[in-house]
């Protein structure tokens, strides 16, 4: 192993981070008494994939885009193990978990992307369906070069899904020393693997920076940034790691004053101070993201902006936003 190789056992979850880590899967799975697990992935994932992977799976699953609680609700027929392993980003990962928390089973997740989905108890539930609790995943087999394979912008703003579940964790009343901490580190290396060749070195710089960052996000949750982007996903249906990158340097702008150390630690964590973090994330994100150009649809503002003030999480905000400024934060994003 590599000194950037490790294995972290936390609670009933085990991670493994290490370049290989997906292509050794199916002996650990083998070996962890994985016998007749199902494979959800996509097209995209499943090109990739290790064939003793493939070929140990009883079923493959190909996960269709759309909303978790409907793409999840579609596969939930189809499944049949409680041992259910995801190759993909954060729909297939969410998906799998969704389904676990409703048959009671157990995931494991193999990321592709920055989604952070392997590293938290957070997902929607099947439409139709209801759970006791949300479920983490059991074993994580995260592989620096297979969560960045994206093409560069979309690895950016991959990326800034990742940053943004650290700085969102940081201002919430769950807030604990040890997720400002990691959610602090996380930004922190994802800022120095953007910064330098995100396609070279900066590889597990931007991975485990999200590893950090998720974690951070499952023991504090989340507040402003997330309400905001979930929401607007849902209603104006746009792709979901651009909307982050489109979101995040408003949101953090509009924090400044709610959150002022938090903001200045998160600034000092990427490099610049707090008045010019907008700035400094949107060069992250390798340039200015818009909604507008995500094919969403401005008639649909005043619906989104509603649709966040129904959210309990979004009282988890210093100082919550009210409707008029919730609407200036989307405009000033378009």
């Amino acid at each position: 192993m590599s000194p950037d190789d490790f294995t972290w056992r936390d609670g009933e979850r085990t991670i493994t981070f290490k370049r290989g880590a997906i292509v050794e899967a199916s002996r650990s799975l083998d070996w962890q008494g994985w016998k007749d697990y199902e494979l959800l992935s996509t097209e995209r994932a499943l090109a990739g994939a290790p064939e003793a992977l493939v070929e140990g799976a009883a079923t493959i699953h190909v996960v269709p885009p759309g909303p978790v609680n409907e793409v999840s609700a579609e596969l939930f027929r189809s499944v049949s193990s409680d041992d259910l392993v995801a190759l993909g980003g954060g729909r297939v990962i969410d998906s799998a978990k969704a389904i676990a928390a409703v048959r009671g089973g157990r995931v494991a997740a193999l990321p592709t992307t920055l989604s952070g989905a392997e590293m938290t108890q957070i997902h929607k539930l099947p439409n139709g369906h209801e759970a006791d609790r949300l479920h983490r995943p059991a074993l994580v087999f995260a592989d620096p070069h297979a969560m960045t394979g994206l093409p560069e912008r979309e690895l950016r703003a991959s990326a800034m899904n990742a940053l943004a579940h650290g700085a969102d964790s940081l201002y919430t009343p769950l807030a604990n020393p040890v997720s400002r901490l990691t959610a602090l580190e996380g930004a922190r290396l994802i800022a120095l693997g953007l910064d330098s060749e995100p396609k070279g070195n900066g590889r597990v710089n931007l991975a485990l920076g999200s590893i950090l960052c998720g974690h951070a996000l499952d023991s504090a949750l989340f507040s402003l940034h997330h309400v905001m982007c979930q929401t607007l996903v849902r209603t104006l249906r746009t792709p979901h790691a651009e909307t982050n990158a489109a979101i995040l340097p408003r949101a953090m702008e509009a924090l400044r004053e709610r959150a002022p150390d938090e903001i200045a630690a998160l600034a000092d964590a990427l490099g610049t101070k707090p008045a010019e973090i907008g700035s400094r994330i949107d060069a992250l994100a390798g340039g200015r993201r818009a909604l507008g150009g995500l094919g969403a649809d401005r008639e649909r503002i005043d619906e989104a902006v509603g649709a966040m003030l129904e959210r309990g999480e979004l009282g988890m905000t210093p100082a919550p936003p009210g409707a008029e400024e919730l609407r200036e934060i989307v405009e000033s994003a378009w």
